[in-house]
C-alpha cells in the first residue's frame, strides 16, 4: 500500500496544479485529501451541482471538504437540457461526464491549471463505464485507477485519513433509478429524491427507490433494501408505505431479493 499511495502522490505531482473532480463519494473524497495533502494551493475542487445530485449529498460533500480545510467550488452542470441524456440511454452517464469535464476544462484553461483529475478506481477497470470513454476525450487523468488503488484499498486509507467516507455506501446519481429507455425528467428526480430521504429516515442505510412509470401520472416505487437490512423492515413496512404514497407513488412494491449492487 506504501508504494501505491507513493505512486499516486508522484502522479498528483506531475500534473499539478490540477483540478479534482469532487463528488463527496468514497474515492473522490480521498483523492481531494490526498491531493490537497500532497499539492497544498496547487489543486483545487470542483464539485458539479445539478437536479440529479440530492440536496443532501451536495451538503455533506461541502461539509466534508469544510471540515478537512479543502478548498471546494460548486459549478453548475446542464445535462438536462441535453436530449441525449433526459432520453435515458443504456450510455446516459457518457452525456452527463461529457457536460462535467467540458465545464471542467473550460474552468482549467481560464485558470491555468494543468489537468483534471477524477475518481476511476483500479477496480472500475473491470466494469462498463460509459463516462470513461468522456474522460479519455477530455484527457482526464485517474490517478487513483494508474496508481492501481482498489475499492477496498481506497476505504482503508481513508480510514487511516479520518475521512468519514470510508464506510459510506455507493450513491450514483438518482438518475440511475429511472430504468434506461424511461424519459429523465425533473418531477421524476423530485420524487426519488423525497422517495430515498424517507426511507433513510426510518433507519435504512443501503437501499434504492427505483422510479417505474406505469402509465400517464402513475408511478410505482420498487423498493430494494440491502439483505442486510432486510430483518428491520417488516416492524415499519407500513409506514414506509405510507410515506412514498404521500410523495405520489401510486404504488410501492418491496424487492424480496433486496438490493443489488447494480447502481
Amino acid at each position: 500500500m506504501t508504494t501505491k499511495v507513493e505512486s499516486l502522490e508522484n502522479l498528483l505531482r506531475q500534473n499539478a496544479p490540477v483540478v479534482i473532480a469532487y463528488s463527496g463519494g468514497v474515492d473522490s473524497a480521498y483523492l481531494l485529501a490526498v491531493a490537497h495533502r500532497t499539492l497544498g494551493d496547487q489543486m483545487l475542487g470542483i464539485i458539479a451541482d445539478s437536479p440529479s445530485l440530492p440536496r443532501q449529498a451536495l451538503a455533506d460533500a461541502l461539509e466534508l471538504a469544510r471540515q478537512i480545510g479543502i478548498p471546494v467550488e460548486v459549478i453548475r452542470t446542464d445535462e438536462m437540457q441535453d436530449q441525449n441524456y433526459t432520453e435515458n440511454p443504456i450510455n446516459r452517464c457518457y452525456f452527463c461526464k461529457a457536460e462535467l469535464f467540458q465545464k471542467l476544462d473550460t474552468l482549467a484553461r481560464e485558470r491555468k491549471f494543468k489537468a483534471i483529475a477524477y475518481g476511476e478506481n483500479a477496480d472500475d477497470m473491470q466494469m462498463i463505464r460509459p463516462g470513461r470513454q468522456a474522460a479519455t476525450e477530455f484527457s482526464i487523468i485517474a490517478p487513483l485507477r494508474d496508481a492501481g488503488l482498489s475499492k477496498s484499498e481506497i476505504r482503508a486509507e481513508s480510514h487511516h485519513l479520518g475521512l468519514p467516507t470510508a464506510d459510506a455506501p455507493a450513491q450514483p446519481c438518482l438518475s440511475s433509478r429511472i430504468p434506461h429507455g424511461t424519459p429523465v425528467t425533473i418531477d421524476a428526480l423530485t420524487m426519488i429524491e423525497k422517495g430515498e430521504a424517507w426511507v433513510r429516515s426510518l433507519g435504512f442505510r443501503v437501499f434504492r427507490v427505483r422510479h417505474i412509470v406505469e402509465g400517464e401520472g402513475l408511478f410505482l416505487a420498487r423498493v430494494q433494501i440491502s439483505p442486510d437490512e432486510m430483518n428491520h423492515l417488516e416492524p415499519i413496512q407500513a409506514s414506509l408505505i405510507k410515506g412514498l404514497s404521500a410523495i405520489g407513488y401510486h404504488s410501492v412494491e418491496i424487492d424480496p431479493a433486496g438490493y443489488r449492487a447494480l447502481a
